[in-house]
């Protein structure tokens, strides 16, 4: 029998204060909306931040050890959920992302990163091969590629980042080396490192620096610079085959100046509007560039401008500290569980929760380009703040459980 006064309930209180600003910042985002629709957006994520901790409520009773034994059959449902989409989903804007089921729509990305999140943890918990095996590195990458795949398919360019991030923590976690971890992502470098010759040529300066130092084994070497180099010289093959308004997008956020009314607008108005509220803000419902409609998807990706702008400075603060305390709270949990799954599982949703604030809040600003990551229990959205709470009841459940093998 669950023990209600035992659950971390400093842990629960920030992701509910979290999201009760959410419906606060989305109101204030709408309330001059032309639209009636529109104007009663904060109701409906109430609505479904009602249904969200009914699904917390249910997660924590659920024993770990039953995600344990279904992961694998957990994230094949998903995949095959992430093929139908593709056939069957509701298509908006050129998209084909969501099950509409009369007024919800339901996104099987979303749910992907909790089954992907299961299936990693599982086979990291039980292989018995190497940290850094080849084989476990490849069959790992084979699971995390396939809904990325899948995603990438829909389009969904934002959603798809989290896959890889994801399973670059959870090697992280399983103990696999910095050094690693960089000459893997090392090519990725190369590819953006490419765009000029000057500055490609010193990347590979600097890593063959780095291999001659530290050594990290011949074959492992050989295939860093192999991949590097080949990651460089097709950059200029994958740039003219970016759509327009996929390189227009790049473009703006090297420089939201090259298309300010178009592709660099987004990132401009959302520069104002939270320069504009410096320390304290402008006050609640008193943003004016939220007013006027100069700051576009305020309820969803720019709803940090909007908090921003209204509350300022100190507004701002105090949600990055609400997210630095759950991630604190996640890695505490995620270090002290004796289950290898549990643990896995705790660390895989902390890396989901963190990466999409950073990326949310760095497009605000103008730090990552824009990719349409919802800001985790702040963002309009029910499949993303019922996305949130799973993984705040999984966390929850991994602390009460903690001494559990």
């Amino acid at each position: 029998m669950l023990n209600y006064r035992d659950l971390d309930w400093k842990l629960i209180g920030a992701a509910l204060i979290l999201s009760l600003i959410g419906v606060l910042l989305i109101l204030s985002a709408q309330y001059h909306a032309d639209s009636e629709f529109a104007r009663t957006y904060y109701e409906r994520q109430l609505i479904w931040l009602f249904i969200a901790i009914i699904i917390f409520v249910s997660v924590i009773h659920l024993p770990m050890r039953l995600f344990d034994v279904t992961a694998y059959m957990l994230f094949g449902v998903t995949l095959c959920a992430l093929v139908a989409v593709l056939f069957i989903g509701s298509s908006r804007m050129g998209a084909s992302r969501w099950f509409s089921f009369g007024p919800i729509n339901l996104a099987p990305s979303d749910i992907a990163k909790l089954t992907l999140i299961f299936a990693l943890a599982r086979f990291f918990a039980y292989t018995k091969l190497g940290t850094a095996s080849k084989q476990r590195l490849a069959l790992s990458f084979m699971l995390t590629i396939i809904p990325t795949a899948l995603i990438l398919k829909q389009p969904d360019l934002g959603t798809s980042l989290v896959f890889p991030v994801i399973l670059l923590a959870l090697w992280f976690w399983s103990g696999l080396s910095l050094l690693h971890l960089f000459l893997i992502i090392s090519p990725l470098v190369s590819l953006v490192a490419a765009s000029h010759w000057i500055a490609w040529a010193a990347y590979i300066a600097v890593l063959l620096t780095i291999l001659f130092l530290l050594r990290p084994g011949m074959l492992f070497g050989i295939t860093a610079v192999v991949a590097n180099l080949a990651f460089g010289i097709v950059t200029p093959f994958l740039w003219n085959r970016l759509a327009d308004y996929q390189k227009l997008r790049i473009l703006s956020f090297l420089d939201p100046g090259h298309d300010p009314r178009g592709a660099g607008y987004q990132i401009i108005q959302s520069k104002i509007a939270i320069g504009s509220g410096g320390i304290t803000g402008k006050g609640f419902l008193g943003g004016s560039q939220t007013r006027l409609d100069f700051l576009p998807e305020r309820h969803t990706d720019f709803v940090f401008s909007v908090l921003g702008e209204e509350l300022g400075l100190w507004g701002a603060l105090i949600v990055i500290f609400l997210f630095a305390f759950i991630l604190y709270r996640a890695v505490r949990i995620a270090a002290r569980c004796r289950s290898r799954f549990t643990s896995f599982v705790a660390f895989g949703a902390a890396s989901i929760l963190i990466f999409q604030f950073l990326v949310n809040v760095g497009m605000t600003l103008g730090f990552m380009p824009v990719t349409g990551l919802a800001l985790p229990f702040v963002s309009y959205g029910g499949t993303s703040l019922v996305l949130s709470w799973t993984l705040v009841a999984l966390l929850v459940s991994a602390d009460y459980h903690w001494q559990e093998y």
